[in-house]
């Protein structure tokens, strides 16, 4: 069996996997094939990936030879057309959205899994690309604020008289969040946090940040950690309080979002002209529609003297260490579906079946099956 690892296009710095991970897919006596530069932008050179094991290929070969094609950027359809038949096609499709790709593959009868749709289940959270990824970016974001920002994160006593800490409020506490809180309190600032699952409480306060409370959330225990949508009452409560802390943070770092829907809107327009001048607003929901209002993705706005980033894919900006956990979750995940060197799909398996988008000219996801039927 080949397994071939794919170059990402250019605006893309990460690899699917390092070669330490292709060591390990090599001792499970898989043949494994490395396009050409496929990991430069990630500081792996070709003869880093020949030293454990692994061939390095042209794309053209690897799209034609490969029996399972590893990638986080999905492929066009145009070259999906030039893969070899059953063949296996793996990456973030952005599935749930990218309805032209999704029935594309339906069509052709191809076998493809999308890593973004790994069940969100204590079992699957060694293979979650999605966790790993927003603690990549939880914690750069916290360090593009504090670039940005015109006053130091900490305390300082100097003999020029005391700097008080800065005052950073972050917006959804998953996995992104608590990191960004993490980070922000590593650098000394006076963090507050918000979340509308009472869940998160415990976990905010445990990174010594303060949370803040609106009551009457609506939660759903089977949303696999996500936040759900609220009513419109509780929405308004939630803007006004956001607005109270806004007014006095200078740093705002918004990560709320909705798997398959629009992001929710947090900071209103008001809010953001209300800021002090100097504020920073990162939005890392910007891809997915925004948290703040005037945000747009990957770019800085200024309203007022505050900025607003969008951020769009901060993941890859620190591509070494990102790419060593993308690479860890898809063993992770192939073990599942690789025995003794050959590839082996069970579809009783809950997570298997939950990544799969697609098999033999059928939708195989839950998550897939109910947008078709929607």
């Amino acid at each position: 069996m080949i397994i071939g690892i794919l170059k990402e296009p250019k605006e893309e710095s990460r690899v699917a996997m390092l070669p330490e991970a292709v060591k390990t897919l090599l001792s499970w006596g898989a043949e494994v094939q490395v396009e050409q530069a496929a990991g430069n932008t990630a500081f792996a050179t070709d003869p880093s990936y020949q030293e454990v094991g692994a061939s390095i290929k042209s794309r053209e070969e690897l799209l034609s030879q490969a029996d399972i094609l590893i990638g986080i950027q999905p492929l066009s359809p145009l070259e999906i057309a030039k893969t070899k038949s059953g063949a296996v096609l793996m990456g973030q499709m952005n599935a749930l959205y990218d309805s032209q790709l999704r029935d594309y593959l339906i069509a052709e009868k191809k076998t493809a899994f999308s890593m973004e749709l790994v069940p969100r289940t204590t079992r699957a959270q060694s293979m979650d690309v999605l966790s790993s990824m927003a603690t990549v970016t939880g914690y750069k974001a916290v360090l593009m604020a504090a670039d940005l920002l015109p006053r130091f994160f900490p305390m300082f006593m100097t003999a020029a008289g005391s700097i008080t800490p800065s005052r950073v409020l972050i917006l959804g506490a998953g996995v992104a969040g608590l990191q960004a809180i993490a980070t922000a309190r590593r650098l000394g600032a006076s963090v507050f946090a918000f979340d509308v699952r009472q869940a998160a409480k415990e976990e905010v306060l445990s990174l010594g940040a303060k949370f803040v409370d609106v009551e009457g959330a609506t939660e759903d225990k089977d949303a696999g950690g996500y936040a759900v949508e609220q009513s419109e009452e509780f929405l308004q409560r939630q803007k006004d309080t956001i607005h109270e802390h806004a007014l006095k943070a200078d740093v705002i770092i918004t990560t709320a979002q909705i798997p398959g829907r629009k992001a929710p809107l947090l900071v209103e327009e008001r809010t953001v002209r209300a800021m002090k001048p100097g504020a920073v607003v990162i939005d890392l929901a910007a891809s997915s529609g925004g948290n703040c209002a005037l945000s747009q993705p990957d770019q800085t706005v200024e309203v007022n003297g505050v900025r607003i980033v969008g951020v769009g894919n901060l993941a890859a900006s620190m591509p070494q260490d990102a790419s060593k956990m993308y690479g860890k979750n898809y063993l992770n995940f192939l073990k599942l579906i690789i025995k003794d060197g050959n590839l082996h799909l069970n579809f009783e398996d809950d997570i298997v079946t939950g990544t799969c988008v697609c098999h033999e000219g059928k939708a195989i996801s839950p998550r897939i099956i109910q947008i078709q039927n929607t």
